[in-house]
Order: C-alpha cells, then structure tokens, then sequence
C-alpha cells in the first residue's frame, strides 16, 4: 500500500491513523451540539488538514467521522456520505502543494456533500446548508486547523521528524 511506503512500518501507520480517529471522535462528541445538524462548527475538522501531514490521516479521519456519526442522530446517510466526503477531502488534503491549499478541500467537499444530504434529511433549503457547512467548515479549517498543522509541522521539524 502506497500508504505504508511513507509512513516507516505499519505499526506506527496504525497506531497514529487508530489515534487520530479515536481524537476526532472524541472532539466530534465532546462538543455534540455544535458538531450535528444544519449549522455546524466541528472542532474536530481542524483535524482534517493533517493528511498533508501524516498519510496515516487520511484512514484515521475517515473512521473518526464514520464512529462519530453513529451517535450523531442522522443515520446511516450521515454515516456513509459523512464519512465518504471525509474520505476524499482527506485523500484531495494530502495532495496539496501547501498548506493554505490543504484547507480547501475540507470546506468545499464537506460544504457540497453535507450540505446537500442535511438539506434533504432536515427539510433546509439547499443554498442554505450548503452555506452554513461551509462557513463553519472554512472557520474550523482555517482558524484552527492551519494554525494547528502550521504548530505541528514546526515541532516535529525541530524533533527531526518527517513532516
């Protein structure tokens, strides 16, 4: 697996992609009534630009997302299109030239996608959610989420790590 090949040995793979999953889930529930419905602000999304970071990311937030909208309250539709959009925003991050760029794909696939789903499942007009996806989207991806892979790409540099 092409993501193996970058990450050392698959121990370390797993262990980083389980840690990242149980954090994202773990901050999805913490802060549940802002984390579910038509106006979301995820602070676990600030998560989502570490694929640039860590390949093991990108299985790490799709299982993070998957587990946490289990208890989210929309069902099986959040549960698939939720997780699936984490997915490709993950896999599209990890491909980015640089990091102000890494923040986009999380915005707009989450903004489109879940966006789209919660218009349907909430009865919400479709401009409407698509927007307020995406505006929280863009304010934990950019507010949060870019200060924190900048923190965290600066103190694994100084440790020697690859980052």
């Amino acid at each position: 697996m092409s993501f193996f090949r970058n990450s050392g040995n698959v121990s370390r793979f797993l262990a980083r992609s389980a840690l990242i999953a149980a954090l994202y889930a773990l901050l999805v529930l913490a802060f549940a009534p802002m984390s579910f419905g038509p106006v979301q602000f995820r602070v676990a999304e600030a998560m989502t630009l570490l694929p640039w970071l860590f390949p093991e990311a990108v299985p790490g937030l799709f299982i993070g997302c998957l587990v946490s909208n289990l208890f989210g309250g929309l069902g099986i539709v959040d549960m698939v299109f939720g997780s699936l959009a984490t997915l490709v925003a993950a896999w599209l991050t990890r491909r980015m030239p640089n990091l102000l760029w890494a923040a986009v794909p999380p915005v707009l696939v989450n903004a489109l996608v879940v966006g789209a789903y919660l218009s349907v499942l909430l009865d919400v007009p479709l401009a409407a959610t698509i927007l307020y996806v995406g505006l929280g989207q863009a304010g934990v991806c950019f507010l949060l989420g870019v200060p924190l892979a900048t923190l965290l790409r600066r103190v694994l540099r100084d440790k020697g790590s690859r980052a």
